[in-house]
């Protein structure tokens, strides 16, 4: 499957008063080469195991694969992840026809808030909400995998 998304900052906590859903995530990589990577993931009490590929030059499409696991052996698998776990909470906000997915990190991370939208072609039009900020996509700091590696507490602010 192709993945088509947009990324930005967020600068306020307003989506949180739309959200439908909220759920907690952990995650760690398996592997996080620069043609691919290998997550695992434990939203809520679900496992995931994903690999994504390589990203367009823009950022916008990537190749991205994913089967749900058992949460017992999502666990297990965590133990073997490179160091850097990512621990988020992820909101959702439906705006018309499209599903926001707000991400806010703790731990290292803490204080950094990413929005995504999917979208269904790159030059898909879609609103944006007062809370959307300055638009990252394509900017590979902002990905989980180099948040692993390279917190947020760590940046020059």
């Amino acid at each position: 499957m192709i993945e088509i998304e947009r990324k930005f900052l967020v600068n306020s906590n307003a989506f949180k008063k739309d959200a439908f859903k909220e759920t907690r995530i952990i995650q760690g990589f398996l592997n996080t080469h620069k043609e691919r990577t290998v997550r695992v993931r434990l939203k809520g009490n679900q496992g995931f195991l994903t690999v994504k590929g390589k990203s367009s030059d823009d950022g916008l499409t990537r190749f991205e694969w994913e089967t749900k696991i058992l949460d017992t052996d999502a666990k297990k698998l965590l133990n073997l992840c490179e160091s850097g776990v990512i621990d988020k909470i992820r909101y959702e906000v439906q705006l018309k026809n499209h599903t926001f997915e707000i991400d806010e990190f703790f731990g290292d991370n803490e204080g950094l808030i990413i929005a995504e939208v999917e979208l269904n072609s790159e030059n898909e039009t879609f609103e944006k909400p007062d809370w959307l900020g300055k638009e990252v996509t394509g900017n590979v700091k902002y990905y989980n995998s180099q948040l692993s590696k390279n917190p947020y507490c760590n940046w020059e602010k």
